[in-house]
């Protein structure tokens, strides 16, 4: 069979590999039925959900004709490191990197140095943008998080709280 997607083909075989990382993950937990729900039981059926629709939009790419039969492009290795790189600054910052003596910073410094390093991976940079952005999500972040589910962690940083 000839691909006609290569876009889908591997969008669908990347789906049915995560749904089937997750199903058989949620196994080593107890399963339990729709009545009594165990902890593996949403996994397990979210799993299963993306494995079939994987198997669908694969099936899709091999059946259904497309007008360039979209093919892949380049890697973005600049986007790709910039929102790998925020992600990792985040929990180092949210957390603190001991080994190296670094204390938390809290979880606003966490979110704005995630939204600024993040921001540098498109096309256009507008810092008044961006610290808009972050302002907005660390609020939200703070609001969802500290004030109405009240996870204990450190929101400023050590120096500032004390």
């Amino acid at each position: 069979m000839k691909i006609k997607s290569e876009k889908d083909f591997f969008c669908g075989i990347m789906f049915v590999a995560v749904g089937i990382a997750f199903a058989w993950a949620s196994t080593s937990y107890k399963i339990g039925n729709g009545a009594r729900m165990g902890p593996g039981y949403f996994p397990l059926l979210l799993g299963t959900l993306l494995a079939l629709l994987g198997g669908v939009v694969t099936f899709k790419a091999l059946v259904m004709e497309t007008a360039d039969g979209d093919k892949i492009g380049s890697w973005a290795l600049k986007p790709l490191f910039f929102i790998i790189s925020s992600n990792l600054i985040f929990g180092v910052l949210l957390g603190g990197l001991p080994s190296i003596a670094l204390p938390s910073m809290g979880l606003i410094a966490a979110i704005y140095a995630l939204t600024l390093v993040a921001a540098l991976a498109g096309e256009e940079f507008r810092l008044k943008e961006v610290l808009v952005l972050a302002t907005i999500l660390a609020l939200i972040s703070y609001v969802a998080f500290v004030a109405l589910i009240k996870l204990q962690f450190q929101v400023w940083p050590a120096f500032i709280s004390g």
